[in-house]
């Protein structure tokens, strides 16, 4: 005879099915149903036709996808160096013998509790208005206009939004990894004769590198999906000089009429994604090893 399910086994199921099913109403299926468009001529409303890989194959000759993902790397590449070492000096700072250590901590994580778009519109009025007032009273020249208006240096404008709201969270991550290391190897070094540098370098660096790793991964991941900072300081200009693939897909495949081709631009995207991480994953758990 089958045995019953006890109320433990119930209880899990009735947890378990509703997220399952939520999960898949909301996540899978609308990848599954964008993947099948990726196929079609479909714009977003009205019938369709399937076009074959058509749509993969204009991809790669369309001059402003390849222009928002050499944008989208740029700025992924330098957010995640800038984050990860801008957070590992903070980290080591938070975590030292200093004076109202938790209340710093608490101070410091609040850009991550702020939504992308407020800190967005935010930073829009303080580039646009508050930076030029001081850049003409001042008579200093960049700052006289609006680095958003700049073709050449609006990125550098979404880049200090991003990494300001960032950094917050990938210095609790090395944090924690800090408070993993053992004190004993400190006072180990110590009785070697190893000074701060060599100890971060020999010692900290060498026993966080996990956690360097989670930083990497995610660090990169969020700064290549790059979107709110996007819509809410430049939304792609000037020119299109900070359009990221995100926004490319969001902007041109629910107005632009291409719900078709943007899909298929979000599957390689997200095939793009996935490479990267991977990539970041073997090189770097090869390092672990040797270290």
């Amino acid at each position: 005879m089958k045995k019953s399910m006890s109320t433990r086994d119930k209880t899990f199921w009735a947890i378990t099915i509703p997220v399952l099913a939520l999960f898949f109403t909301f996540n899978t299926l609308p990848m599954i149903k964008g993947f099948i468009y990726s196929f079609t001529n479909y714009r977003g409303y009205g019938s369709y036709e399937y076009v074959g890989f058509r749509n993969y194959i204009d991809l790669f000759t369309d001059s402003r996808v390849g222009k928002s993902y050499l944008f989208t790397f740029k700025y992924a590449l330098t957010g995640t160096v800038l984050v990860n070492v801008l957070a590992l000096i903070m980290a080591l700072g938070l975590n030292s013998k200093i004076r109202f250590k938790s209340a710093l901590r608490g101070i410091y994580f609040v850009p991550n509790i702020l939504g992308g778009l407020v800190i967005g519109y935010i930073f829009s009025f303080f580039f646009t208005y508050i930076l030029p007032v001081v850049g003409n009273t001042f008579q200093i020249g960049f700052l006289q206009n609006s680095i958003l208006a700049s073709e050449k240096y609006a990125w550098v404008g979404v880049l200090i939004v991003g990494v300001w709201q960032a950094i917050a969270m990938n210095t609790i991550i090395y944090i924690s990894g800090l408070q993993t290391v053992p004190h004993e190897v400190y006072e180990a070094s110590m009785l070697d004769g190893a000074g701060k540098w060599k100890e971060f370098w020999s010692v900290t660096f060498p026993l966080v590198m996990p956690f360097v790793t989670i930083n990497l991964v995610l660090s990169t991941k969020n700064f290549l999906m790059v979107f709110d900072q996007i819509m809410s300081l430049t939304k792609g200009g000037p020119a299109q000089s900070t359009e990221s693939i995100s926004y490319l897909i969001y902007r041109n495949g629910m107005d632009g009429g291409q719900f078709g081709f943007q899909s298929a631009n979000a599957v390689i995207f997200f095939i793009v994604i996935v490479a990267v991480s991977v990539f970041q994953m073997t090189v770097m758990n090869k390092k672990e090893e040797q270290l």
